[in-house]
């Protein structure tokens, strides 16, 4: 029998998101302050910086994170590795290395509480069923999943373009039925949601976030020469064609990234 306390009863905490089985809570200030670092914190609880944690309730269920990702866990909880074998893991390690995500995920399973590292990013839930042919994710995005749900890899259209677009060539798809917890950059309010139905957006830059499985992706001149996209200062733009649903960020992603990063020296 585990009791715990000063967790959900605590004023400084707050449930910010439930789906199911996993919950958001929200450190509405850190207190853990000095001198040096109190004025800071104090104006960063105030513009919405504050520390996120995701908590995961299992019976009789498995979970998979990131690597790193668990902070602690209470209750009859094992962990276990999804590799299967030495050529199941250089596959999944060739595969970590194109789509920046860790070679071996752990998976957690059996009936307790599983916390996940606090994180300043902002926590998206989805239901990766509701997305046609899984979800794609750019770097960096993946947190946890569901145990039923497929990871793999998912590659542009053309491989020449997104080469000269300085885009990378894949990234990780989720497919199945089931919740997957990401890390965005910007939370879930901001992000624009777009419903393509046999037709195409074009976006200048990495600011979609997420895409259906079932789109094409590619990278593009913005114009049809070389000589039109210099004069148009634009030069190659991600193209999604298709049927499914683009989510894209209002602002360039590696923007907020290096704010973060700064932050996080600053408080060091």
């Amino acid at each position: 029998m585990v009791s715990i306390k000063n967790l959900f009863e605590n004023d400084d905490v707050r449930t910010i998101e439930k789906k199911d089985n996993i919950s958001v809570i929200e450190f509405q200030r850190d207190v853990s302050v000095n001198k040096m670092t109190a004025m800071y914190e104090y104006y960063s609880s105030k513009m919405n910086v504050k520390r996120r944690q995701v908590l995961i309730e299992l019976n009789n269920s498995e979970f998979v994170t990131s690597a790193g990702a668990m902070q602690w866990l209470v209750g009859n909880i094992e962990s276990k590795t999804d590799v299967k074998g030495v050529g199941d893991f250089l596959g999944k390690a060739i595969k970590g290395s194109v789509t920046k995500e860790s070679a071996a995920k752990p998976k957690y399973y059996g009936t307790g509480l599983l916390a996940l590292e606090p994180t300043y990013s902002y926590i998206l839930i989805e239901d990766i069923g509701s997305w046609n042919d899984g979800m794609v994710l750019e770097d960096g995005m993946f947190l946890a999943c569901d145990g039923n749900i497929n990871t793999s890899v998912a590659m542009r259209s053309n491989i020449s373009s997104a080469v000269l677009g300085g885009e990378g060539l894949f990234n990780l798809k989720l497919k199945g039925k089931g919740l997957a917890v990401l890390e965005s950059p910007v939370p879930r309010e901001e992000l624009i949601e777009i419903d393509l139905d046999n037709d195409q957006v074009k976006i200048d830059g990495n600011m979609a976030v997420a895409w259906s499985g079932s789109l094409s992706f590619t990278v593009e001149k913005s114009t049809r020469s070389l000589i039109g996209s210099a004069v148009a200062g634009e030069g190659f733009v991600n193209v999604y064609r298709g049927t499914g649903k683009v989510l894209m960020a209002p602002v360039r992603p590696e923007t907020v990234s290096n704010i973060l990063n700064y932050t996080t020296r600053v408080k060091q």
